[in-house]
């Protein structure tokens, strides 16, 4: 099977741009319902398994040990937009375990807040502000609970980054032999696995029931990323539109290069979509496409996905030069 066209872009009344990809629906169970596509497209998940890399701490009792709340819990998934909000939640978390930023490995780039204009003169930013802070802080408290070293704690041997590999790979249901490692952005190891691997991940979060090996773990996560979209994502980005479309009900988490996974609890889905040449904007208008193919979206134009779901494309003066249009067909299986 073979990536097809998701996304087009227009310029005036002819088509510029095609963008491919890749969609697969799954239960619960990891049975295929909808796709289109190759639904089985090894793909590395980026940070749309930051939920199951902090599943080893959760699991450890780690939020009882230093006090974190929900929203703590939202800030290990997060790809937050570096806003003060995020930033200050994330140095109380390190504070609460004896770090401070010094001690992070993500390092840093101009905070995703300021995606669409370009940061204040002066303004200086600090590894806080990376889009995976809250992640790292997480993966350095699970060192200090079980008293690992902190400048390994990217290690792919270390017992830690061992435990995440176990977790990501119990929840897409497969062994740990067959997950792909990569190097994510942050530095931390990331894993590649089939798309409906990934959408299985995903159905299993939403659904959030009571694991066999890890207890109540992805209970606590989809609480704490549903009840808090904002610390997930950020003011204007998509996962919070998502989640704010249906409440506790969508679990939503971006990742790069093209990916986007979501959990529905109410229908019993997990969904996974890959843009195979990474495009985002093509990603968000795919998303919202999938969304209403499945019935899950039935007035778009008046909810928080309004924005993707049929860009206008405008030049520097203003001018209508195009759109962005869904063109994808999901297949029922």
């Amino acid at each position: 099977m073979q990536h097809v066209p998701l996304v087009e872009v227009t310029r005036g009344d002819d088509v510029e741009c095609v963008h491919y990809g890749s969609v697969a629906v799954v239960d619960p169970r990891g049975e295929l319902l909808y796709c289109a596509g190759d639904p089985h497209f090894l793909t590395f998940t980026r940070s749309s398994i930051k939920p199951f890399q902090a599943v080893p701490f959760l699991h450890a009792d780690g939020p009882a040990r230093f006090g974190f709340a929900p929203r703590e819990i939202a800030l290990l998934c997060a790809s937050h937009s570096g806003e003060p909000i995020h930033a200050g939640i994330v140095q109380g978390m390190l504070q609460k375990i004896g770090c401070d930023e010094h001690h992070l490995r993500c390092g840093c780039h101009v905070p995703l807040r300021y995606r669409d204009e370009p940061p204040p003169v002066g303004a200086t930013f600090n590894q806080l502000h990376h889009n995976c802070s809250g992640k790292h802080a997480g993966f350095l408290a699970y060192c200090v609970q079980h008293s690992l070293a902190l400048d390994s704690y990217l290690d792919p041997a270390q017992p830690l980054q061992q435990a995440v590999r176990a977790s990501v790979a119990h929840f897409a249901g497969m062994p740990e032999s067959a997950l792909r490692m990569g190097i994510d952005g942050c530095s931390a190891p990331n894993y590649a696995m089939p798309l409906a691997r990934l959408a299985l991940a995903y159905a299993r979060l939403a659904q959030g029931e009571r694991d066999d090996v890890y207890g109540a773990v992805l209970g606590q996560l989809h609480e704490a990323m549903t009840g808090h979209p904002e610390l997930v994502s950020g003011t204007g980005r998509s996962d919070l539109a998502y989640m704010q479309t249906a409440p506790s009900d969508w679990v939503a988490k971006i990742g790069a290069e093209g990916v986007q996974a979501i959990g529905v609890r109410s229908a019993g889905m997990g969904i996974a979509i890959k843009i195979a040449d990474g495009n985002q904007r093509a990603l968000l208008t795919a998303t919202v496409a999938v969304l209403q193919q499945l019935g899950l979206a039935t007035t778009p134009e008046a909810s928080p996905l309004a924005p993707w779901l049929r860009p206008q494309l405008r030049n520097y003066a203003g001018m209508l030069t195009g759109e962005v249009r869904a063109v994808l067909q999901l297949v029922k299986v």
